[in-house]
């Protein structure tokens, strides 16, 4: 059964559990796929902020897209938990001989690759989801800022801790300077969109 089909009791007290997964890297999605929900809450209110035809026409592309963007987020909760299961699958494979050995260093390396990948997704599907969220405290129902506001900081947490996840499962590449220039760049997009909605 996927994550996301659990009940909510259920798959909070999976992730507390002292099972590997799933981690933070779901759990980052499901704060982005939370967040998405809100921003598609506040997009589909008939109200606007001003009833302008701007307004509306911002909100149905910003719906449009948050609805993608949220069922992308739904299905990286159990794609980072696979990924990362891939990884101890791999780190558990026999090293008794240097074929061993061999084998399983590039078995650990491409699931290392795989568990950063995913989160990387999440981390982009979160920054769309804090812009999304920017665009609906600009032109939604001013009744319903507080929700576009708790978008922004859900996919805010989304964005850091996949960022963090991005990071640490390429912690052993020799080169990863361009990694790093992007988790900067992500973040720092993600910081002026806060900025956009008040949160810093």
């Amino acid at each position: 059964m996927s994550l996301v089909d659990l009940k909510t009791a259920e798959l909070l007290d999976r992730i507390a559990s002292s099972q590997p997964t799933p981690g933070g890297g779901s759990a980052a999605a499901l704060a982005g796929a939370m967040g998405a929900s809100l921003v598609a809450m506040v997009a589909s209110m008939p109200k606007t902020r001003t009833g302008s035809d701007e307004d509306r026409r911002t909100l149905d592309e910003v719906l449009g897209e948050v609805v993608k963007t949220g069922a992308q987020l739904r299905r990286l909760v159990d794609d980072d938990a696979e990924a990362y299961d891939a990884v101890i699958a791999a780190r558990r494979q026999p090293k008794g001989t240097d074929e061993e050995k061999a084998a399983r260093q590039s078995a650990v390396d491409a699931a290392l690759k795989r568990a950063a990948e995913v989160p990387l997704q999440t981390a982009h599907a979160c920054l769309a989801v804090l812009r999304g969220a920017s665009a609906a405290a600009s032109h939604g129902n001013p009744n319903a800022h507080s929700d576009a506001v708790t978008a922004a900081a859900l996919a805010w947490a989304g964005l850091v801790g996949a960022l963090e996840n991005v990071r640490i499962n390429l912690e052993s590449e020799p080169e990863n300077a361009p990694v790093r220039a992007l988790i900067e760049s992500l973040a720092r997009a993600g910081r002026e969109a806060l900025m956009d909605v008040g949160l810093e």
